[in-house]
């Protein structure tokens, strides 16, 4: 006989595997073909970028710090966002025993261990993203620091790896939000969190596929001398940029 509560043990776990593997195929995809990806276009920018930047005389860094300063506020507003809300989960986890939910509403397991799972899952998924966004504002601090050092002989390296860095953990914690929003709707029963699961991967699908061709960018040295951007070079001289974990493989830009 059909129990309801028999759809968390099949509809939860099938939803998280359709997130976890489309996400190992988009890093696969990241570490081998790249331009394919919007990572790896928006990475490509963002180093040539850096470069165009650091070739500027120290009176012309304002702009250059302006933009390092919106990420910094970016990923500092959706950290307190992650935290306030894991605050929340906690809160109610730990305040008490009585449904925020009725069961009648709930088409799925409503017993106490099941849902003491969802919210400890749901905050551990806001942890992740509270973490994620705080090492975010500290590479793109660090960016900031580097960037606005007066007369120095910093390598141009040092600063993208900076950024870099700082846009790959901004990367994460939204996937952390991704997965923390399918788990939500866990809160509602099985039956929405693995619509929701099903719904995202299709999207992102779309949304992180890239067509653009990556553009090799010409720099004007103030000298009158004109240098191409090209990324495979780029990434060629820099090998310490953490390729398999950071996600820059040789050929990202």
């Amino acid at each position: 006989m059909f129990h309801k509560e028999y759809l968390d043990l099949a509809l939860v776990p099938a939803g998280l595997i359709i997130l976890f593997s489309y996400h190992l195929f988009l890093l696969y995809r990241i570490l081998t073909v790249p331009h394919t990806t919007v990572i790896g276009y928006e990475n490509h920018n963002k180093m040539a970028w850096v470069e165009r930047m650091m070739q500027d005389p120290p009176s012309n860094t304002g702009l250059a710090l302006q933009v390092l300063s919106g990420n910094v506020s970016a990923s500092t507003y959706l950290a307190s966002l992650s935290i306030t809300l894991s605050s929340l989960i906690g809160t109610w986890v730990g305040s008490s025993s009585s449904k925020l939910i009725s069961d009648s509403v709930i088409f799925g397991d409503t017993s106490q261990a099941t849902s003491s799972i969802k919210y400890i899952t749901l905050l551990s998924f806001f942890l992740v993203a509270f973490t994620a966004f705080v090492q975010s504002m500290r590479y793109f601090l660090h960016a900031s620091f580097l960037m606005s050092t007066l007369d120095s002989d910093i390598p141009l390296n040092y600063v993208q790896t900076a950024v870099i860095r700082g846009s790959n953990f901004w990367s994460l914690g939204l996937r952390a939000l991704y997965f923390a929003t399918s788990l939500l709707l866990w809160v509602f029963g099985p039956i929405p969190m693995f619509i929701c699961s099903v719904v995202m991967v299709v999207a992102l699908h779309f949304l992180d596929r890239n067509s653009t061709p990556l553009h090799k960018f010409q720099f004007h040295y103030r000298r009158g001398r004109e240098r191409s951007f090209d990324g495979q070079q780029c990434s060629r001289n820099n090998v310490h940029l953490d390729q398999t974990l950071w996600l820059l493989p040789p050929r990202t830009i």
